[in-house]
């Protein structure tokens, strides 16, 4: 199936998109990620090379610290350098990070409403990453910046941080045939 541009003008002989797709990036995140394989090396470079005389208990909670430290810093930065956003005829689908986990997909029959936020930052969802807060919902944040919010039909809320998330909200709005609105207020 060919995507063709989602704003089609009337009388245009292209017909719309039927999949929406964006993504976002934060570019700090790779600095991390080097600090991440930075500690994974020290901890291989400890257990290959060392030279310890204070015998090997140190040695190994050294080394083990280490690796422990550098695997999580890296696959847990690496797991939100990016999220890509698909919205189709039947879901939202969120996957984060080049191996695409975590990932979410929320059916559009369960969405009540979409709006835009002109800015989301990780201070408001107390950092980067896949996070919940009792009051405000659901969210992946990968950077500060434009953000989608669907409002489900449970009462809770999902928030994703995207480029051009207005043309997202307008896609979503389209397909459930809901009123355009305004922006959301304090997102």
């Amino acid at each position: 199936m060919t995507d063709l541009p989602g704003d089609a003008r009337h009388g245009s002989s292209q017909a719309r998109s039927m999949v929406w797709t964006g993504r976002a990036t934060n570019h700090f995140q790779w600095l991390l990620a080097a600090v991440g394989a930075g500690c994974l090396a020290l901890g291989i470079q400890l257990a290959v090379g060392s030279a310890w005389g204070g015998g090997i208990a140190p040695l190994l909670m050294s080394v083990i610290g280490c690796v422990a430290a550098g695997l999580l810093i890296l696959f847990g930065t690496l797991a939100f350098v990016h999220v890509a956003v698909k919205v189709d005829g039947d879901a939202l689908e969120v996957r984060c990070g080049h191996v695409g986990l975590p990932r979410r997909r929320i059916l559009l029959t369960h969405v009540v409403g979409a709006d835009f936020a002109p800015r989301v930052t990780p201070r408001q969802w107390g950092g980067w990453g896949y996070r919940w807060r009792p009051d405000q919902g659901t969210a992946v944040v990968v950077r500060r910046g434009e953000g989608l919010v669907l409002r489900l039909g449970d009462g809770r809320s999902f928030t994703v941080t995207v480029d051009d998330a207005e043309a997202a909200v307008r896609f979503i709005r389209d397909r459930l045939h809901l009123p355009a609105t305004g922006k959301t207020p304090g997102h």
